[in-house]
């Protein structure tokens, strides 16, 4: 037997089959690749994707006016909606009746500094006195701005939420503290006007 024997024919033609474009694209093709079926693999999206781009990141003076701009918007908010406090229709009935009327307790604050400057000893009697007058004068008008706030708030609860679950005692204290701020200052903003019908 000859190490060097020359090679059959047979050999040689299948050592020189020729491959067909379908075979030699798929041995060309990756590992993982999944033939197609047919029709084309739809696109994703673009809404849902990241940007191709990445984001620059900010600088420190603009994530300074972004923080700023949201609690700005936030404030903004809160002016005109209210917190979860502010919620639900019996709420929003007792900041109607406080609204639509002039309360001795918006003049509260302002009394209370009038008084605190006029019953300093330093002030003549006469001057301590009429500050004593009107710190007793302001206390009473709020407590009967306030029951009769109440009062009106009780009633009509009662005609036009019969089944409320709402607390009254926790409505009167609401009110009556909205009462006593600034109409400027109050939020949720009045949506009614001094003199107007609840």
């Amino acid at each position: 037997m000859s190490l060097f024997r020359r090679k059959s024919a047979n050999l040689v033609e299948e050592a020189t089959t020729s491959v067909t474009p379908e075979e030699e694209t798929t041995s060309a093709r990756p590992r993982g690749y999944t033939p197609a079926k047919g029709r084309e693999t739809p696109k994703r999206p673009a809404a849902g994707r990241r940007p191709a781009t990445a984001a620059k990141p900010l600088t420190k003076e603009e994530q300074r006016e972004r923080r700023r701009q949201l609690r700005a918007d936030a404030a903004a908010e809160f002016r005109r909606e209210g917190g979860p406090r502010d919620r639900g229709p019996e709420r929003l009935l007792a900041r109607n009746v406080v609204d639509s009327r002039r309360t001795v307790g918006t003049w509260f604050f302002g009394g209370a500094l009038i008084v605190l400057i006029g019953s300093n000893q330093a002030m003549p009697p006469v001057v301590q006195l009429v500050s004593n007058i009107l710190w007793g004068a302001l206390a009473f008008g709020v407590i009967v701005d306030s029951i009769l706030i109440s009062r009106k708030i009780r009633k009509l609860v009662r005609e036009r939420f019969p089944n409320t679950g709402q607390r009254m005692g926790s409505l009167y204290l609401y009110a009556i503290m909205r009462s006593i701020t600034f109409r400027r200052m109050r939020a949720p903003q009045p949506r009614v006007n001094i003199g107007d019908p609840i």
